[in-house]
């Protein structure tokens, strides 16, 4: 998609494969899920797909129909549908192009009961809640199950869980307890680390592992940096400067006039704003790039622009390129920076990236290719 305007969004699909790496250096003996569920964390399915199939073992994601869609374009390593079936055609789906679904009710496991062939191989992963409490058989529903996966003995098993805090300073021992617990003497294949456990917990890397927002270059943690980890930045979002205003001490910017000057200042307008997925909740300071250097948002985020501290760059005018985060011409924003600023996190960034900013992909980033 072609734009007047001259906020874009690049794709480096070389990051995406040297993150995917990265996450297999840390679990050499796991396999690894590329999770590309919400659209590749809104880096868009088919760019990060294209970027890690001649090296992922299999890709994870939600709907079936995007799985289908995987196998028309011919992927051929295992596909995990993270939330498992919903309907008998999902089954049939299932099993007709040799997807894996994950198990977390008793309910799916009925549809599964019905809609199976007789005999037909199947691979499902059963997943505990161990603590999360979203998805997941508990211990009390987990012996009937059991008793009902003895009717589909050719099912392929693996058991799953997911963390609730690998990322924080309770960490992961609770949960693995309770999954021991709950499987007992169970030999068969687990997989239990997402992207945080994959970095911070080695115990629990387990058959596969799942790494998810480090493959878009993003920290699981709040107190350890991208850069920190090995992770290369993904996406990158940058515009231009589309106008300058001189302040006088007093003067207030945007709507509600959140932000008072407290001196002269010079600021810009970008051309970004909430309806192209900036956060409006990011407050003044939040850190933005201007030809290079780095400088900070002043007044509240509109629906297409928001404005920055010129003051101490006065060779940037209108046309200066501007980064919002990523590695830009402008200069480097961290995405993590950035959310951080916004009370958010990185995920929820990329995400929200509109459909009316342009995306491009990004192949100026390089990786020493097997």
């Amino acid at each position: 998609m072609k734009t007047s305007r001259p906020i874009r969004a690049r794709i480096a699909p070389t990051a995406i494969l040297q993150n995917y790496r990265l996450a297999k250096r840390h679990a050499s003996n796991s396999k690894a899920w590329a999770v590309v569920k919400a659209n590749a964390y809104g880096h868009g399915q088919w760019r990060a797909v294209d970027a890690l199939r001649a090296e992922a073992d299999g890709f994870a994601l939600l709907e079936c129909e995007n799985a289908l869609a995987l196998r028309e374009a011919g992927v051929t390593q295992p596909i995990l549908l993270l939330e498992g079936i919903f309907s008998a055609r999902d089954v049939r789906a299932m099993v007709e192009h040799r997807l894996t679904s994950v198990v977390h009710c008793l309910e799916q496991l009925e549809l599964l009961l019905g809609n199976t062939p007789a005999g037909a191989p199947i691979s499902l992963y059963l997943k505990l809640n161990t603590g999360m409490n979203r998805l997941g058989f508990t211990a009390a529903s987990l012996t009937k199950a059991r008793q009902m996966l003895e009717k589909l003995p050719q099912a392929e098993v693996t058991m799953m869980t997911h963390f609730a805090e690998a990322d924080g300073e309770r960490g992961v021992a609770w949960q693995v307890e309770r999954f021991q617990q709950m499987t007992g003497d169970w030999r068969g294949p687990v997989s239990l680390a997402n992207s945080a456990a994959i970095l911070r917990h080695p115990q629990t890397q387990g058959n596969w592992v799942r790494p998810g927002i480090m493959i878009y270059g993003a920290s699981p943690f709040a107190e350890q940096s991208a850069t920190e980890l090995g992770l290369q930045p993904a996406m990158t979002l940058e515009s231009a400067i589309i106008g300058v205003q001189e302040l006088a001490v007093g003067d207030r910017v945007g709507y509600g006039g959140g932000f008072t000057a407290d001196k002269p200042m010079r600021i810009g307008v970008v051309a970004c704003g909430y309806a192209d997925g900036y956060p409006r909740h990011a407050p003044s300071g939040t850190p933005i790039a201007v030809l290079g250097l780095r400088t900070k948002t002043v007044g509240r985020v509109s629906m297409d622009m928001l404005a920055c501290d010129l003051t101490d760059i006065p060779e940037a005018g209108i046309g200066a390129p501007v980064t919002l985060w990523g590695e830009g011409i402008a200069g480097s924003v961290p995405a993590d920076e950035v959310a951080t600023a916004a009370g958010t996190i990185a995920y929820e960034l990329f995400c929200a990236l509109a459909p009316r900013v342009p995306v491009s992909l990004d192949e100026t980033s390089t990786v020493n290719r097997k």
